[in-house]
């Protein structure tokens, strides 16, 4: 078994991020479990989806987490690809010749035919695989009523699920919610999620006959392409955050707790990482890892087994890089926390190191670790953009908004302009990076012991 592929049972192959993805998700359902049972952080949580943004922007992050997740299980039977491609797969196979604009029935550009007469002239040709005589607003139609379906199945579940928690009959839960009535506010929910199943419904619909978003210079349909980009992004600006974590909560709280030599080492360490230009440090360390892979080109395979260990690295070296921020917060406030009375107490009757950390410290830390992670996030989502954009990114054959980004700085230069597939990768990272930095504006003004 070569490094890249760890995984292969009953046709299913997972390559190490897919593991990682899942096993982070797995983490988090126990994690949720267990501190479920607890009255007080259920109160918190409460809180927290009072607030209509906060309930809009988890719902969004949802569902782009469930495009990752949809993309990350390889299949090895009939030609590989994951179930997204299943899903995606009339775009796949659908690639034209060169660009085309959305929704478009010619390609951008004119080209070169002689007739039968020998006379040549410039013409724009059509493209192979759409369907000219589909009416749009008859689709769109069909998108609404396959959304009205999918939504009612989903909501009229949710609502029996209430009314077995609630003990209340379908008739209150439901006038409860029309009116706003109730504890969360599910009636926003059921908003946001009817739209988003629409407007997916209406993508996928309109797809099967025309490029939505247009194709790019290689005949490609970049609704494919940015949908695609969609696990790289999640994946890079969830997992690097995810190795930052520990870096930054042992030697912060370690700094801030046993000062001394061990404050003294911790500073110079995160001093020093500080001093050296960000970008720089990134961009040597990922020009490593690709001498590395280059020597070794038998560790993986396929072009997709390279591109994944290409991403793994990327993700570690950007955790490793990005620890000092969170670290010099958490020194700062594990300081200020440490002299509360109660702590001094707690260090007077001889407690244990772990426990003032687990039961005083950590706590009125939490709203400090989750903006931050939030703000890592999205970090981490521009910084792959950026690394990309510059060359020393994903994997150039990996769809990202980064490559499709680079790709378009050259396309903007054209004459007539190609925009589309800069713009397909500006806005959905900017839903997603927007939705991320709500949610942590929301966490601060809930979790925050101060508040």
């Amino acid at each position: 078994m070569d490094i890249s592929q760890i995984s292969e049972v009953n046709g299913i192959s997972l390559l190490w991020t897919d593991m990682m993805i899942w096993g982070l998700m797995i983490f988090l359902i126990v994690w949720g479990k267990y501190i479920s049972s607890s009255l007080q952080v259920q109160q918190k949580w409460q809180i927290f989806f009072q607030s209509k943004i906060a309930m809009v922007s988890s719902i969004v992050l949802s569902y782009y987490l469930i495009i990752t997740l949809l993309d990350s299980i390889q299949l090895s039977l009939e030609g590989g690809g994951t179930l997204l491609d299943i899903l995606l797969n009339h775009m796949l196979n659908a690639t034209e010749r060169t660009y085309s604009a959305p929704f478009a029935i010619t390609e951008y550009n004119k080209s070169l035919v002689v007739a039968n007469d020998g006379i040549a002239s410039q013409v724009y040709l059509p493209l192979k695989h759409v369907i000219t005589d589909t009416s749009i607003v008859l689709q769109s139609v069909y998108a609404l009523i396959y959304s009205v379906i999918i939504a009612g199945v989903l909501f009229f579940s949710h609502l029996i699920w209430l009314n077995s928690k609630y003990k209340a009959s379908l008739k209150q839960t439901t006038l409860k919610i029309i009116r706003s009535e109730s504890k969360l506010p599910w009636l926003t929910a059921y908003i946001t999620i009817f739209m988003l199943i629409l407007f997916s419904t209406w993508l996928l619909q309109l797809s099967n006959f025309y490029h939505v978003m247009g194709t790019d210079k290689v005949g490609e349909d970049v609704l494919y392409s940015v949908l695609k980009s969609i696990r790289t992004g999640v994946l890079i600006g969830l997992l690097s955050t995810i190795v930052t974590l520990p870096l930054a909560l042992i030697l912060g709280i370690s700094a801030g707790l046993f000062r001394g030599w061990v404050d003294d080492i911790i500073q110079y360490v995160y001093t020093t990482l500080n001093s050296i230009p960000g970008v720089l440090l990134i961009a040597s360390a990922v020009l490593v890892m690709h001498t590395i892979m280059n020597n070794n080109p038998d560790w993986f395979s396929s072009t997709e087994e390279r591109a994944d260990l290409r991403l793994l690295f990327l993700v570690l070296i950007l955790g490793l890089t990005s620890w000092t921020g969170l670290c010099r917060l958490l020194r700062a406030e594990t300081l200020k926390i440490s002299q509360i009375n109660y702590v001094s107490v707690a260090n007077a009757f001889g407690v244990s190191k772990l426990k003032i950390i687990t039961k005083h410290i950590m706590p009125n830390l939490s709203h400090i670790i989750l903006i931050t992670i939030a703000l890592d996030f999205s970090g981490f989502v521009l910084a792959e953009a950026v690394l990309s954009y510059v060359g020393v990114g994903v994997d150039p054959t990996m769809n990202s908004w980064g490559n499709m980004i680079n790709q378009a700085r050259l396309e903007m230069a054209r004459e007539p302009i190609v925009w589309w597939s800069l713009f397909s990768a500006f806005f959905f990272m900017f839903v997603l990076l927007l939705s991320a930095n709500l949610l942590s504006d929301r966490v601060q003004k809930v979790l925050d012991p101060r508040a």
